[in-house]
């Protein structure tokens, strides 16, 4: 993301932020910092994740309608909350609303083409079309970074915890018996655009 564009003293937003996990590193170098988030009780966590951090705050609210003034924005970031291909043109239009320019914007997926993981991912949504959503993004001027990553976990029962959070039960079970280990290879698509 800093290759396309910092965020040092940029304003900030941090679109489905959830409980704020990235607001704190935002907000070491940027100028303002805001997480929307559309759960009360995520966006609670989040205020208390950022208690006492200057120029961070939170609000609830959904990316199609952004609590937000006309161009205030420097950098958005989105991961893996609201923008996942067709079906987002309202967020869109509300990301563009807000975008200052010689902003950037910034959408993280999973890479359902790619990896273990992605595998697991199509078998889960079968009916998820990786290349409808990449020619989406191509559509509305977003160009795409494939990133390669895994998950390491100090143990066995850690794995399986998150496989029986992220998938259903059956599924959570088949993939536990597909990898051995604690490390599964993982690839998301870092889509960006520059207003």
């Amino acid at each position: 993301m800093r290759a396309v564009r910092t965020w040092d003293g940029a304003d900030v937003l941090d679109i489905g932020c959830g409980t704020g996990f990235h607001l704190p590193r935002f907000a070491r170098t940027a100028s303002k910092v805001l997480g929307v988030e559309p759960h009360e009780e995520l966006a609670s966590a989040a205020r208390r994740r950022i208690a006492g951090t200057p120029g961070v705050a939170v609000r609830v609210g959904a990316a199609q309608s952004l609590p937000l003034r006309d161009a205030t924005v420097d950098v958005a970031h989105a991961r893996w909350a609201y923008f996942f291909g067709p079906g987002c043109e309202p967020g869109l239009a509300e990301l563009s609303r807000v975008m200052r320019r010689g902003g950037a914007a910034f959408v993280i997926d999973n890479d359902a083409t790619r990896s273990t993981f992605g595998s697991w991912f199509r078998r889960w949504l079968p009916g998820y079309d990786a290349n409808a959503v990449e020619r989406f993004w191509a559509r509305h001027g977003f160009s795409r970074t494939q990133v390669d990553m895994d998950w390491r976990f100090e143990d066995r029962a850690d794995l399986e915890a998150v496989l029986r959070i992220e998938f259903p039960a059956r599924l959570a079970e088949e993939f536990l018996g597909e990898v051995s280990g604690c490390e599964v290879d993982y690839a998301v698509n870092l889509w960006w655009r520059r207003y």
